[in-house]
């Protein structure tokens, strides 16, 4: 029987556009197969800050910062705590990708057209020893144009191999088995979906119009994680983050579902580190949503009190911008799922950003006018003022008295005691006014101004929490929110996927979130951050180069 095309890619996001158009680069004929519709190509990229984690940039370099590999491995390592027998194949694709981040990745994009916004970010920032976790140094490097920035040069290269008859889409074709022969994988089987026009990230339709059976001589899974299951998040969280969260919003759409992960699974492939996962703590309920439960992330500047559901302040280092899963498994701690900053307009004019395309016109639209004004704006970003406006986690008050209680209208809980809010919040307005302080919070904040990139346009300016020029008050209730699969399919640097006795797949392959980024979780237990689409790029690109190298 001849085969339908050389190569299979199921998956039309990042990880797969990329591997696709690697191999149709290759002069190899391949198929992109999607369970969605045409208007949801690009997959979760679309929908990113996009944000890429590089080492020893121009960017970097032309803002003071001092970069290395050595460097970014060290804090990659500290991170990661590679600590199984199965982090064998994590680890080494941790190391190629701090090389890749280091070197071509940046060249390569800019080749396609990809351009950066010239301020970088300092995401993750630790806090605990220099071996410890976090980035010593900024690398957050902002794609302009934001996701759809990212995806842009994959659609349009994918387009050109369409044109040329090397390329094909296949939407609303879900896949339901692998096909096997003599041990090998040759192609997939499924069924055909009705066609759908929702808009990007809507749930669609999940009728079944007919079945498909494809062939090919190499199968590459770049299906994504789990982040839109959450009976699947539940099923896999590690009991060293605590018990499972009650109520999780998502923060990827609903068809994010692992559906995938659990078919080539089924087919023999080896899947590592399932208990290895990224959630954040400062998710905001979206009040215009797009898919079911459709939380956003505020990115927030070093400045915001952050307590716990009972109001206790959050222990040093777990400060915002620190340690995503340190917060996580603390609040996880309290026996409740939901926490609160506590801040003033001066602070969410300044440091309140909003993850993900969507919220940010002036990058995603690539207007300089309407980014300049970050810096010179009196209010806070649009998008930021609509969810203070109609988001359902804010309270907004004059008073601490007022505030604290619509904090507690707001949880239902009545945990918050005045006195104990107050205590707290002027023991660090004292240390604000102080050159030498003890409160750590307080030094980051110190030390986050000495770096131009914070000044400018991620940090205020040092004032009393309570000091009504500064207000109003504001209190965010935060929810968790889930993100990322780190654990994936057990891979090789070529991205051929291990079956379940540490034998190499013929055929198979895996990228992207299916893979953990790469080897089965490039990351380890923590993220530096800026690294996941990084990841889809390097694995993607692996895959597919390997690929069409590997049919000959």
């Amino acid at each position: 029987m001849a085969d339908d095309a050389d190569v299979i890619v199921v998956g039309g996001g990042l990880a797969g556009l990329v591997a696709a158009t690697e191999v149709a680069d290759a002069g190899k004929h391949v198929i992109v197969l999607d369970q969605e519709g045409e208007q949801n190509l690009g997959g979760q990229a679309f929908w990113s800050f996009g944000g890429l984690f590089l080492v020893d940039s121009p960017e970097q370099r032309r803002l003071g910062i001092k970069d290395s590999v050595e460097l970014a491995m060290q804090d990659w390592a500290g991170s990661a705590g590679f600590d199984r027998d199965d982090d064998h194949w994590p680890r080494r694709w941790a190391e190629a990708y701090i090389a890749f981040a280091a070197g071509e990745k940046r060249s390569w994009l800019r080749a396609m057209g990809h351009r950066i916004f010239p301020v970088v970010g300092w995401a993750e920032r630790g806090g605990y020893d220099a071996m410890g976790h976090g980035n010593s140094v900024p690398r957050f490097h902002v794609t302009w144009g934001t996701g759809p920035g990212v995806i842009e040069p994959f659609v349009r290269r994918a387009r050109e191999a369409q044109a040329k008859g090397l390329l094909s889409f296949r939407f609303r074709h879900r896949i339901d088995a692998l096909g096997m022969s003599n041990g090998t994988v040759d192609g997939v089987s499924g069924a055909i979906l009705e066609p759908t026009n929702v808009a990007r990230g809507e749930i669609s339709s999940r009728v079944v119009t007919g079945n498909f059976s494809l062939r090919a001589q190499a199968v590459i899974v770049a299906s994504g994680g789990i982040g839109g299951n959450h009976e699947l998040v539940r099923q896999n969280w590690p009991s060293r983050l605590g018990a499972p969260p009650a109520r999780m919003i998502s923060g990827v759409p609903a068809h994010v579902d692992g559906r995938m992960i659990g078919i080539t699974e089924a087919a023999g492939a080896r899947l590592i580190n399932r208990d290895r996962m990224w959630h954040y703590v400062e998710g905001l309920q979206n009040w215009n949503p797009i898919w079911p439960m459709h939380g956003i992330r505020i990115l927030p500047g070093p400045s915001s009190l952050w307590f716990d559901a009972t109001g206790k302040r959050l222990p040093s280092p777990l400060f915002p911008g620190s340690d995503t899963l340190g917060r996580l498994q603390y609040i996880q701690s309290t026996g409740y799922d939901y926490s609160w900053f506590v801040l003033t307009q001066s602070i969410i004019k300044k440091e309140f950003a909003l993850s993900g395309s969507e919220q940010n016109p002036d990058l995603t639209g690539k207007s300089w006018r309407m980014t300049l004004k970050r810096a010179t704006n009196k209010g806070a970003p649009a998008p930021v003022e609509a969810f203070k406006r109609h988001g359902v986690d804010f309270v907004v008050r004059d008073t601490l008295e007022d505030l604290v209680t619509g904090m507690n209208a707001l949880s239902g809980d009545n945990l918050l005691k005045l006195d104990h809010l107050r205590a707290q919040i002027e023991a660090r307005d004292r240390a604000i006014a102080n050159p030498y302080v003890k409160d750590t919070q307080v030094m980051n904040l110190h030390n986050a101004r000495k770096y131009i990139g914070d000044r400018l346009i991620r940090t205020a300016r040092p004032h009393r929490i309570l000091d009504p020029a500064h207000g109003p008050l504001i209190a965010v209730r935060l929810n968790i929110l889930t993100r990322k699969t780190l654990g994936g399919f057990e891979t090789d640097l070529d991205a051929r996927v291990f079956g379940q006795h540490g034998q190499i797949m013929p055929g198979l392959y895996a990228a992207g979130e299916a893979a953990g980024f790469g080897g089965g979780g490039m990351h380890g237990y923590r993220s530096l951050e800026g690294t996941f689409l990084g990841g889809c790029l390097f694995s993607g690109r692996n895959a597919g180069r390997a690929a069409a190298a590997d049919i000959g």
